[in-house]
């Protein structure tokens, strides 16, 4: 769960040392078991020629996969910038130069400055922002086709541990906050912007969610 917070206190949580342990780890060892079955659901729909849209995608892992599999363009939003250098590498490695386009903005704030895109991924996100339902209305307005989701299980066990990371990072001041949101009021939102949910993976620490317009 160290990889979620809210806004405020992103850039120092998610900093130039984190981007560089993401980059080294995909290189490594690829794709974690969360973000494959995200790439799992998406190809087995079809996103030959289709655009993504990736909300926090951080060093772009998912979005060097999904590339290879035969999506034309994809987009980045963050809110941190510290992103940027290992993410270029990543791209540059793969050959795949000049079909991302990064960009700093916040689409629960600034939604009418973002492009619609066939296909929005969200991972490890919405775990980050404390208002869910504006930042998943904000990112199912944009699915043209399908919209697929990771978030942490909504249990006892997480709750606890939340709540006590929480607690000490509170008693430090440092502002970094992680969340466990109701996953049917989650679905919820999604299903009032005319998206059905038709895939589920369930892992120790994270559940995906896949679900089609």
């Amino acid at each position: 769960m160290d990889d979620c917070c809210e806004p405020d206190g992103y850039d120092g949580v998610f900093s130039n040392r984190f981007a560089r342990r993401a980059a080294t780890r995909y290189r490594r060892r690829g794709l974690s078991r969360s973000a494959r079955a995200i790439v799992g659901f998406l190809t087995e729909q079809g996103i030959e020629d289709a655009t993504v849209l990736e909300i926090g995608g951080g060093v772009g892992e998912i979005q060097v996969e999904l590339l290879r599999h035969g999506v034309r363009h994809a987009t980045n939003l963050e809110i941190s910038t510290n992103y940027e250098a290992e993410a270029a590498q990543l791209l540059e490695g793969a050959g795949l130069q000049g079909r991302v386009e990064r960009r700093l903005l916040d689409i629960a704030q600034q939604p009418d400055d973002v492009e619609a895109a066939d296909v929005v991924v969200l991972h490890r996100v919405v775990c980050c922002y404390p208002d869910y339902e504006k930042l998943l209305g904000a990112a199912a307005g944009k699915a043209g086709r399908l919209l697929v989701f990771s978030h942490p299980p909504r249990n006892g066990v997480t709750r606890a541990l939340l709540w006590w990371e929480n607690f000490w990072r509170r008693r430090k001041g440092d502002p970094f906050r992680s969340f466990a949101h109701p996953p049917a009021a989650m679905l919820n939102v999604l299903g009032q912007a005319g998206l059905r949910a038709t895939y589920r993976w369930r892992g120790v620490g994270w559940r995906v969610v896949g679900l089609e317009r």
